[in-house]
């Protein structure tokens, strides 16, 4: 804004009647503007702590940028090449071979035991039989009080499934019933397509199941015959054995029994399991009868 303009009076004496004069009075000082804000105070230097805290925090983060930068650098090179801890490694293919053609892979060359010549021809099969169309073989039916088998059993590790035969129930007692039993079955032995089989190592594998999971344990064996054997003009091999067991509630403590595994040119081997309770020694004859009775077509 404008300075004021200085004003112009007429000046007299005290009692004259007219001014003397004209007096050109100054004008006041000029106005003086007001004061602006303070200005902020300087900030103090930091202390000592604040200081040590400025520092881990710069510290720090450098720190913390290293470590990323290197964490990065380790994971590209990671990913990027054929070692990669974080890569799943492919599974072992599974082993889908039988149970048996895992335990006993075929033999690279015949058993040592086996025949240098074939075995002539079984005579032909008379009087009633019974046929496992699906193993292979038949063999000698019996009359009462045997009777057909209608189940089947499949216990154990190998499950052998025992379908076809003839049995009959010995006894009752607190484990269920207790059986005589002619009872024959296939099963897988060798890998894929392959026709040769271990037969021994078989042989071994199933007599074993049987006496494992068919009675009561514990239990001692007696045997009476293992080895390789021809039965039916094939190859096989026979384990024939007495298992002696005791068991609450039941009245038998033996058990006169075989197992025969036979080579019937296919991938699956036939089984012959044979077994006569104590109690009933009058049909222990049964075992060889009926393993000199098998036939394959």
């Amino acid at each position: 804004m404008s300075e004021p303009t200085p004003e112009t009076f007429a000046w007299q004496r005290p009692g004259d009647r007219f001014a003397s004069g004209m007096v050109t009075a100054p004008g006041g000082p000029p106005a003086t503007p007001p004061p602006g804000p303070p200005a902020p105070p300087e900030p103090g230097r930091p202390d000592g702590p604040q200081r040590r805290r400025r520092q881990l925090r710069i510290f720090g983060g450098i720190a913390g940028g290293i470590v990323a930068i290197g964490l990065t650098i380790i994971l590209i090179l990671a990913f990027s090449g054929d070692s990669n801890p974080f890569r799943s490694k492919e599974s072992a293919p599974t082993d889908v071979r039988p149970p048996l053609a895992q335990a006993c892979p075929a033999p690279t060359e015949s058993p040592s035991a086996a025949p240098t010549q074939a075995p002539s021809a079984p005579p032909a099969a008379t009087g009633a039989r019974t046929v496992d169309a699906k193993a292979g073989i038949s063999y000698k039916a019996y009359g009462a009080p045997w009777i057909p088998w209608h189940d089947v059993w499949r216990a154990g590790t190998l499950e052998v499934p025992y379908s076809v035969g003839q049995h009959f129930i010995t006894e009752s007692y607190n484990g269920g019933q207790y059986h005589a039993s002619i009872l024959s079955a296939a099963v897988p032995a060798a890998d894929n397509d392959a026709v040769t089989l271990n037969l021994e190592c078989v042989g071994r594998q199933v007599a074993a199941d049987v006496r494992a999971e068919y009675y009561p344990q514990p239990n001692t064996l007696e045997p009476i015959k293992d080895g390789l054997t021809t039965l039916g003009g094939r190859p096989a091999y026979l384990s024939e054995f007495r298992l002696h067991f005791h068991a609450a509630g039941l009245t038998a403590t033996e058990e006169l029994s075989a197992v025969a595994v036979i080579d019937v040119g296919k991938p699956t081997a036939a089984v012959l399991y044979v077994s006569i309770p104590g109690t009933h020694k009058q049909w222990d004859y049964v075992v060889e009868d009926v393993m000199k009775s098998v036939r394959v077509p």
